[in-house]
């Protein structure tokens, strides 16, 4: 049985090896812990994790509410940092994850969800494309600061 729960400070270790594999570097724990603190105290914010019977945590994601300033100006959900850990993926535990952030943004009124992905990242694509997210949509850039 998987349950999805926030992200606890005694969940840092656990989260911080499925990004260490996601990004393919290691996470600066003493940041992280600071990060995680801001986040759990902004609403904006949701950070959770899918949790097996022994609370191991299998998969994570954020989501950011971020609000618009066209049209009928409702808010929209930022999907982020998705992440399954190896031994866990193609049983439904990134289903789990996406549709509870998808679920929190209809709370929240929200329009639309989105998301960026690395495009060296094909599996997570075909992924994405499966449950329902379109590619195409929208052209992404990124610059470094």
């Amino acid at each position: 049985m998987i349950s999805i729960e926030s992200i606890q400070l005694a969940d840092l270790q656990q989260y911080a090896l499925l990004c260490n594999t996601l990004f393919g570097s290691q996470t600066n724990m003493v940041q992280l812990e600071k990060t995680v603190k801001k986040i759990v105290s902004n609403p904006d914010y949701l950070l959770v994790g899918a949790k097996d019977e022994n609370k191991q945590l299998l998969g994570a994601v954020t989501g950011i509410t971020c609000m618009d300033t066209v049209g009928e100006c409702r808010p929209f959900m930022v999907l982020e940092n998705l992440v399954v850990s190896e031994k866990s993926r193609r049983q439904g535990v990134g289903k789990q994850l996406v549709s509870y952030i998808e679920n929190n943004a209809r709370e929240q009124n929200c329009y639309f969800v989105m998301l960026m992905s690395l495009v060296k990242r094909t599996e997570a694509h075909m992924f994405y494309e499966a449950i329902g997210y379109s590619k195409n949509i929208a052209q992404g850039y990124k610059k470094y600061l």
